[in-house]
């Protein structure tokens, strides 16, 4: 862990402060969204100095990217597949002003086969600052850059997809790169400036996030505009943006929680019931799933689905079992 502690550093680009993995002597690995579309990345080193680097314009659709610089001697991490076992994020923490490793963690579920840009799912810590830091195993292997997460549910772009990178990066894709970055600082930029307001969405603020968005490819974003739609009871949007970062992640657990919540208040209940039987399986212990799986199967009267949801209510939350009974008996809206 000291080690890998070592090969991390903290960032500044288009987010003030992230995190980024040194995979080479001179060359780091960080998420695009930590970037955008700048082309150079201030370095933060362990002795209070900064280093320039370039970054690698790419035309990988994944949320990484290459950053060139010339470094002190240090450690590298080099990618492994082995997520059994305990997982630990390293990154940087802000309020400290310095690189730390957080609590460990384990794998929920591994990067869906057959989709090039699915991620890693895990419970190991990690917070704002951490983005493009590391996710690595027993042995000090690089698993995974920390992407996004929450409600003890987090993500990491698989450390395989880094040769993919590799392979999509260089001059030759300037072009691409510079799209892809323009879309996500302007889809980023977007949300945060709609995300301020009160109110009704304007429709052309609402037109750029639905541009910006869906064009960045980054499924982090797709989920962020749509909630930002639910909330603002767009629903086919919010169900489309959803549905696009699963077509991404058919694994992706915070999504699919997304999508059923949005779902249910868009009352399109027998469209919610294959995810929430999903979800349950997946993360039983989840508590906001389960007066979902009962409403839905109180809706479409799915017994099955509700001895089920009483059942993990009975051993996760015992406290709210009766105001689920009684939410049974009460007559249907």
């Amino acid at each position: 862990m000291c080690a890998a502690r070592g090969a991390v550093f903290a960032i500044s680009a288009f987010d003030p402060a992230a995190s980024a993995v040194r995979i080479a002597a001179d060359l780091l690995v960080t998420n695009r969204h930590s970037v955008a579309d700048r082309l150079k990345v201030k370095i933060h080193l362990p002795d209070g100095g900064t280093r320039e680097g370039l970054v690698l314009p790419t035309s990988f659709a994944g949320d990484l990217i290459l950053v060139r610089v010339k470094l002190p001697d240090g450690p590298v991490l080099k990618p492994g597949l082995n997520a059994r076992g305990d997982l630990w994020s390293v990154g940087q923490d802000i309020s400290a002003r310095r690189i730390r490793v957080y609590p460990k963690g384990r794998l929920l579920l591994p990067p869906f086969a057959g989709k090039p840009y699915a991620r890693l799912h895990h419970t190991a810590y990690s917070q704002p600052g951490n983005s493009g830091g590391a996710l690595v195993n027993e042995a000090g292997e690089l698993i995974g850059v920390t992407a996004s997460g929450g409600e003890g549910r987090f993500e990491a772009v698989p450390a395989g997809q880094i040769a993919d990178l590799q392979a999509q990066s260089g001059p030759d894709h300037a072009e691409t790169s510079a799209r892809l970055g323009k879309n996500v600082r302007e889809c980023t930029l977007a949300l945060e400036k709609a995300q301020r307001l009160t109110g009704t969405l304007p429709e052309k603020l609402a037109g750029t996030l639905k541009a910006s968005c869906a064009a960045s490819e980054n499924r982090q974003l797709f989920d962020l505009v749509a909630q930002l739609m639910g909330r603002q009871r767009r629903f086919d949007a919010s169900i489309a943006f959803f549905e696009r970062a699963l077509e991404k992640d058919p694994n992706a657990i915070n999504s699919r929680l997304g999508l059923v919540i949005t779902l249910r208040f868009a009352r399109r209940i027998e469209q919610a019931k294959a995810h929430v039987r999903w979800l349950l399986d997946i993360i039983p212990e989840e508590r906001s799933i389960h007066p979902i799986a009962l409403a839905v199967g109180k809706t479409l009267k799915d017994q099955a689905l509700i001895d089920e949801a009483l059942s993990l209510i009975e051993k996760h939350a015992p406290n709210e079992l009766e105001a689920a009974r009684s939410f049974l008996k009460s007559p249907a809206r």
